[in-house]
């Protein structure tokens, strides 16, 4: 619901990521709509987070680490997002190997 209203902020390390790995923040904040939850992390230390599978704009499988700061109720922040390694994620993207 916070990305559908626009109230999304992209983390300094977020942004590095994306830059690694030739994402672009639209294609993440884009692709939420039809992400899917490959684990939840409801107690993190920084806020609770979600790691979700989801697609570039090409149609090719990211994984995107989703927060929102510890004590608050907004922004989503985009912690991580990377290209899942086929090495240490299952060929669905979906369970680690």
């Amino acid at each position: 619901a916070l990305v559908e209203k626009g109230d999304v902020r992209i983390s300094d390390r977020g942004y590095d990521e994306l830059a690694n790995d030739d994402l672009f923040a639209r294609d993440v904040v884009d692709g939420i709509a039809t992400g899917v939850v490959v684990e939840d992390y409801p107690e993190y230390h920084r806020g609770p987070s979600v790691l979700v599978l989801q697609a570039d704009g090409d149609g090719r499988p990211i994984h995107v680490v989703w927060g929102i700061p510890l004590g608050k109720s907004s922004p989503a922040v985009v912690v991580t997002a990377y290209r899942p390694d086929p090495e240490r994620w299952t060929a669905d993207v979906l369970s680690r190997t």
